[in-house]
């Protein structure tokens, strides 16, 4: 189940919704974290059923291995806390990697070896790559004595709550929690309600009426991949599933944020136009900001060691890459990403700490352009296919009057639509500035809001799943 379908809009949130507040309004505040709780276990299981056994069981066993460290508080259990935080990080990783890069590891031990292994072809749950980050955050967070002993349900909510559960934002349970437990947030508020529904509506319109059209038809051309490919067209597409990505992730991040509003509920914010950064140091820090948040808490801070040659900026800086890099897909074309992007950080860094600042004119392009070449290989199958092209970036005897002709009257929608995207990109304020600023609870908003809810619903049937699930 996703956000953007009949099913979410008009039945399962609906009833989620109501029943909540019904609930809480008749003082039966447990029963409503419980109610909410099962929707969202509802919600998952409607994606991964079969997986659902294994991540219900993966939940309770962080809780209980949580609690385990929450009370081995002390220097005389520093072995026996240690021991049990490293297993449970390790059945973490391990369940994770189970389901994400067994095939990856039996292709390359294929590759060493000259063994014919069969591979599994096992399914990806959804989301797993994301709450696996926060249960080991949260068995982190319990060794280190912040978890305060959170109650079954508290803690049920911070894993389960449904508007983040697939694909983020990444939440901390300091940030959560509280909320829920927050008498305040137990009684509809229609300042929230109005918000979250212009949030929601926003995020609605960027996926289903941007990122929707655009990345079906960047993932037909990049299915399609054959030699001596077209300049124009590799470029266009390049660009095209670039921009797609950001609104496909960021419509999914607006949506989350809005449905967590009409709970009561504050949902970090996950993009602040990365595509206005002016090198990659910045663009890292706006875009997927909740993930940035995590891997610089929890790599980036345990490697990095001020003073120390081979504990670095910059040998934290890789390392946080390579880890991004390999949780983001089973591929080398992924690792091959992470660790261009964090090289493309440091050289930021290192600009920056000699005063040597890029314009901004010439420093937004610059850092889209490689945001441009290093989706390539984001989005590329195999190192193969990226060669293919990066040499139809450069493929200058393909440039023809006719063929440029031919290809801006078959794909005129799909270039305004990009050209619409950049503006948008480059032009117009984040969704959190327009709340900030902008936004009142008066009809003209709600106008917005119905409209953008209405057009999106018209297209419900024509379902396009969001890019991160695959993560």
């Amino acid at each position: 189940m996703i956000f953007s379908t009949y099913e979410f809009v008009l039945l399962f949130f609906p009833i989620t919704f109501f029943g909540y507040f019904v609930l809480h309004h008749y003082k039966l505040h447990s029963c409503a974290k419980l109610w909410l709780v099962l929707a969202s276990f509802y919600f998952y299981a409607q994606g991964s059923p079969d997986f659902f056994p294994f991540f219900l069981g993966s939940v309770v066993g962080n809780y209980v291995i949580g609690n385990m460290l929450s009370k081995l508080q002390g220097s005389r259990y520093r072995f026996e806390r240690g021991l049990v935080l490293t297993l449970g990080v390790l059945a973490n990783c391990g369940l994770l990697g189970y389901y994400k890069y067994t095939d990856f590891f039996l292709m390359n031990i294929n590759r060493l070896t000259g063994s014919r292994l069969q591979l599994l072809h096992i399914i990806l749950p959804i989301g797993i790559s994301f709450f696996t980050f926060q249960l080991i955050a949260f068995l982190v967070d319990s060794f280190r004595g912040e978890t305060k002993n959170y109650d079954v349900l508290d803690y049920l909510l911070f894993i389960t709550f449904f508007p983040q559960l697939i694909v983020g934002p990444i939440i901390h349970h300091a940030e959560i929690v509280p909320q829920f437990a927050n008498p305040k947030n137990h009684h509809l508020i229609y300042q929230n309600v109005a918000r979250g529904l212009f949030i929601f509506s926003i995020g609605c319109a960027k996926k289903m009426l941007v990122a929707d059209p655009l990345t079906t038809d960047a993932q037909s051309f990049f299915n399609n991949i054959t030699t001596d490919l077209p300049m124009l067209q590799s470029w266009f597409h390049s660009i095209e599933y670039t921009v797609s990505y950001y609104f496909d992730l960021s419509g999914y991040a607006d949506m989350a944020i809005g449905l967590g509003c009409l709970f009561n509920i504050s949902i970090p914010q996950n993009f602040n136009s990365p595509y206005k950064a002016k090198d990659f140091q910045e663009y890292w820090q706006r875009w997927h900001m909740t993930l940035s948040r995590f891997l610089g808490s929890y790599i980036f801070r345990n490697v990095y060691k001020k003073g120390t040659k081979y504990r670095n900026y910059y040998v934290a800086t890789m390392a946080t890459f390579l880890v991004s890099g390999f949780w983001h897909g089973a591929g080398w074309t992924f690792v091959a990403w992470g660790l261009i992007n964090g090289a493309l950080v440091c050289i930021a860094s290192w600009r920056k700490k000699r005063g040597k600042d890029t314009p901004a004119w010439l420093g937004i392009p610059l850092t889209f352009l490689f945001a441009v070449l290093t989706r390539i290989l984001f989005v590329s199958l195999n190192f193969r296919q990226s060669w293919q092209v990066f040499k139809g970036l450069f493929h200058v005897n393909s440039l023809n009057m006719p063929d440029f002709t031919a290809f801006l009257t078959d794909n005129w929608y799909n270039i305004a639509l990009t050209f619409i995207g950049l503006g948008i990109c480059w032009f117009l304020p984040t969704t959190k500035t327009i709340m900030d600023k902008y936004f009142k609870t008066d009809w003209k908003y709600l106008l917005y809001a119905a409209v953008l809810l209405a057009v999106c619903i018209c297209n419900m049937d024509k379902v396009v799943q969001f890019l991160y699930f695959q993560f």
